[in-house]
């Protein structure tokens, strides 16, 4: 099977699986969202779900935030993991969007990789579930996936958004960034699934026996 009929194949399937994909990260606004993304780096989603309604009832806007000390956001945020990072990039980004942006989270993925705490990967979530741009986020698990499904071989997570770029149709990018994560988290996470497991993994390499051995990113 050439790479554009896998590619092909696992687009209808998602499709049939997850026509409307949820946005996992709890939010009201491209503010929360973008903060819910920053907490969500080395931790899950879940767990950001269960930490952020106490850290907005605190502050759910910039202005109110960039009032609150590091140490009275890091103190609520302390379950998601790295903590005193997260909690100096969430004041200082805030203060940043009050200084320069009106209090307004930028729609320009540029201006938004210039905050604290946020590289590619939580702008271009932030543009493609905020503000319905385009983009195609790939984490760790997606980098696997692709992997697996043998739409990449890139070494990174750079390579592998280049790569899953060109194979989908840009108008499916958004919606396609999460059904991979659902389908990954259903059907084929790292324990339960080495390649040769669940059902894409086997329409897709039907004739695989060994596990895939996937770079990491």
């Amino acid at each position: 099977m050439l790479k554009k009929e896998r590619a092909a194949l696992i687009l209808s399937r998602l499709q049939e699986l997850y026509p409307k994909p949820p946005i996992p990260l709890d939010h009201k606004d491209p503010y929360t969202l973008l903060v819910a993304v920053l907490l969500s780096a080395q931790c899950t989603d879940e767990r950001v779900n269960q930490v952020t309604p106490a850290l907005f009832a605190l502050a759910d806007n910039p202005r109110d935030m960039a009032r609150q000390s590091v140490e009275d956001i890091r103190a609520i945020i302390r379950p998601c993991g790295l903590s005193p990072q997260k909690s100096k990039a969430i004041k200082r980004l805030s203060e940043i969007l009050l200084e320069n942006y009106a209090g307004q989270v930028p729609d320009d993925i540029e201006a938004l990789e210039t905050l604290p705490g946020v590289g590619h990967k939580t702008a271009s979530v932030v543009m493609s579930q905020a503000f319905g741009v385009p983009a195609f986020p790939v984490d760790t698990h997606i980098h696997r996936l692709a992997q697996r499904w043998g739409l990449t071989s890139g070494k990174n997570v750079t390579q592998t958004e280049r790569d899953l770029k060109k194979l989908f149709p840009r108008e499916h990018w958004n919606a396609l960034h999460l059904q991979i994560i659902y389908y990954g988290r259903e059907f084929c996470s790292a324990r339960s699934c080495d390649g040769t497991v669940c059902e894409i993994c086997r329409q897709c390499y039907p004739n695989r026996k060994n596990p895939k051995i996937t770079l990491k990113a």
